[in-house]
């Protein structure tokens, strides 16, 4: 069966501070476009919803705009930015760098499944 839906109309929009998610739900694929301000920080603007030290949702991704820093858990850091894809599991914060706000596409389904949802809303 053939799905097709424009992110322009999303199923979903989850906000938290300093940024926004806005998801697609697909039969095998929950779709994510995460817009991240200046300042966000992963611990400090989702931490608190997620109710965990680290964010612990796998994430498959590409960048639009923006760079973002990462951080995992056991000491592995890099930053990805413009035209980068990218593999991160669970276990790691992230950050905005500069003063410019990062997009990023989630092609995992996690993001827009659990991301920036409170503990008891699971």
């Amino acid at each position: 069966m053939l799905e097709i839906k424009t992110v322009e109309k999303p199923d979903e929009r989850r906000d938290f501070p300093r940024g926004h998610l806005e998801a697609v739900h697909l039969s095998g694929l929950d779709f994510a476009v995460a817009t991240f301000e200046p300042g966000w920080r992963w611990s400090e603007s989702v931490a608190p919803l997620a109710g965990t030290e680290s964010c612990q949702i796998h994430h498959n991704g590409y960048v639009l705009q923006g760079r973002l820093h990462i951080r995992m858990d056991d000491g592995g850091e890099g930053e990805v930015g413009p035209g980068d894809a990218f593999v991160c599991p669970p276990g790691h914060d992230a950050w905005v760098v500069g003063d410019e706000p990062c997009v990023v596409l989630d092609f995992a389904g996690g993001m827009a499944q659990d991301y920036a949802k409170a503990a008891d809303e699971e």
